[in-house]
């Protein structure tokens, strides 16, 4: 497992959701980014994309102006296992 930090810090709504989404499909299972974005409406689109993702939105922090997302790539199941 690994920990990666990308620097979305300036970039507008939609880029910070839409880059974190290519991150997050090129990580294994339980990789860990870390996203720092500044645009106030990453706050809404990052949880919401996460949901939409299956992935784990482990913590957000807010130093200032800029958001911090702690998102763990999930493990994804193979229908009918348990």
């Amino acid at each position: 497992m690994s920990e990666k930090t990308i620097n979305l810090r300036g970039l507008k709504c939609p880029l910070p959701a839409l880059r974190t989404r290519k991150v997050l499909s090129g990580l294994a299972a339980g990789d860990v980014i870390l996203v720092e974005c500044t645009d106030p409406l990453a706050a809404i689109d990052i949880p919401n994309l996460i949901n939409q993702t299956g992935d784990v939105l482990e913590s957000t922090e807010r130093s200032e102006d800029v958001l911090t997302f702690r998102i763990r790539k999930a493990v994804r199941r193979m229908p009918g296992t348990s």
